[in-house]
């Protein structure tokens, strides 16, 4: 690994570099990437009040697709079948994403 800028190579010391900081990069990036997210807004998604992480959007047959995004991982549930296809289309078009499928563990837990 190369010192980050300001840093000195000098023989004989021990200095110890925090990479936290240069691989994660700063503090807001979760909350710049999130506002950059709700894009999903302009899909005519409503976002949750009780989970802001949450957004939702009804069908007129009484149908729903449901997105929650946590950090870089989202959910995509429903069963307005169409309104998830496009959902998926829409998200790829604005993001690199990568569909893994049916959900098998999230945060830890199994589901089936």
């Amino acid at each position: 690994m190369d010192l980050p800028s300001g840093f000195e190579k000098s023989l004989g010391t021990n200095k110890v570099c925090s990479l936290k900081k240069y691989l994660y990069g700063p503090k807001q990036t979760p909350r710049v990437w999130f506002e950059r997210f709700k894009v999903v807004k302009d899909y005519g998604y409503t976002q949750s009040q009780a989970d802001h992480t949450m957004f939702f959007e009804n069908s007129g047959d009484d149908k729903k697709a449901i997105l929650i995004v946590y950090v870089d991982d989202i959910i995509i549930t429903g069963d307005d079948r169409g309104e998830i296809k496009e959902l998926k289309r829409k998200l790829a078009h604005e993001f690199e994403t990568k569909d893994l499928g049916p959900l098998k563990y999230f945060l830890g837990m199994e589901f089936a």
